[in-house]
């Protein structure tokens, strides 16, 4: 099984990374990809994917960042923070940007960041990934047509594969022109919650039955959004394979075709053929 996007590189894992890595290859997961959120959490999780062989980084400015970044930067989108993401995207272990996009969701801590200059940073990030032929790792929180609109937007900049939508959320609308774009979608342990998110409308789970088998990825976001039964525990990327457990049986397909789809799917979407050894 794959783990598309997890966060190994936050402080939650500081202490066990070496622990939780082999932990999941004994488990049975076979690639683990970590996702930065920022300069300084994409340069970590650059720093893992040489450190071990079976793991990759996507890197990128998460919207809940453009406004800040970062302590790093005092605060400031620093004038050359797309420069210093470049440098980073250019490691060999470095198979998209990501995650990028927009978030409307009001957190405790600031808000909503300003939506316009999300969609700045956004669509710098767009341009990035044409430039070095990556695909993209998208995030959406309660911002799906804004999402997709952009998407639409810039379509000449996507590759013809052009990524996943990362813990998939949204109408079924939203995943209907995903999926036209030519996007896989990534499901999390939040697909195994009973009842609909606050702010969404449609359940996870139904998501999930209307997403094509041969679109479909699967991802823990560790340390968040443990699966059931272990839901309020810090997720770790073993877990991947309890929600992919759980999708399998929502498709009526076995585990063993189900991983043998997400790895073609996982292949498909980032490229990656095989490892690539640190």
């Amino acid at each position: 099984m794959i783990d598309a996007h997890c966060h190994l590189n936050f402080h939650s894992f500081d202490k066990d990374t070496d622990q939780v890595v082999k932990e999941a290859h004994e488990a049975g997961v076979k690639i683990v990809v970590n996702v930065g959120t920022s300069i300084p959490s994409s340069r970590k999780a650059v720093g893992l994917a040489n450190k071990y062989s079976d793991m990759y980084a996507i890197v990128g400015i998460h919207p809940h960042h453009a406004d800040k970044l970062d302590k790093e930067f005092e605060g400031e989108l620093p004038e050359n923070w797309l420069e210093e993401l470049e440098k980073l995207a250019k490691n060999r272990k470095v198979i998209a940007i990501g995650e990028v996009g927009l978030d409307y969701f009001s957190y405790k801590s600031n808000g909503v960041v300003n939506p316009v200059l999300q969609k700045e940073v956004f669509e710098k990030q767009i341009e990035l990934a044409n430039k070095l032929n990556l695909p993209l790792q998208i995030h959406n929180r309660h911002a799906g047509e804004d999402v997709i609109y952009t998407l639409k937007k810039n379509k000449s900049k996507l590759k013809k594969v052009p990524g996943m939508f990362h813990c998939f959320a949204g109408t079924k609308d939203v995943l209907k022109d995903a999926l036209s774009l030519g996007f896989y979608i990534g499901f999390d342990g939040n697909v195994t919650y009973k009842g609909t998110a606050p702010g969404e409308s449609v359940e996870l789970k139904d998501l999930a039955i209307e997403t094509p088998t041969e679109r479909i990825l699967v991802e823990t976001d560790s340390p968040f959004l443990s699966p059931v039964p272990l839901r309020g525990k810090r997720n770790v990327p073993k877990n991947v394979i309890i929600t992919a457990e759980y999708i399998a049986r929502l498709k009526g397909v076995s585990y063993e075709k189900f991983e043998k789809s997400i790895e073609d799917n996982f292949s498909k979407a980032f490229g990656v053929n095989k490892y690539v050894q640190a």
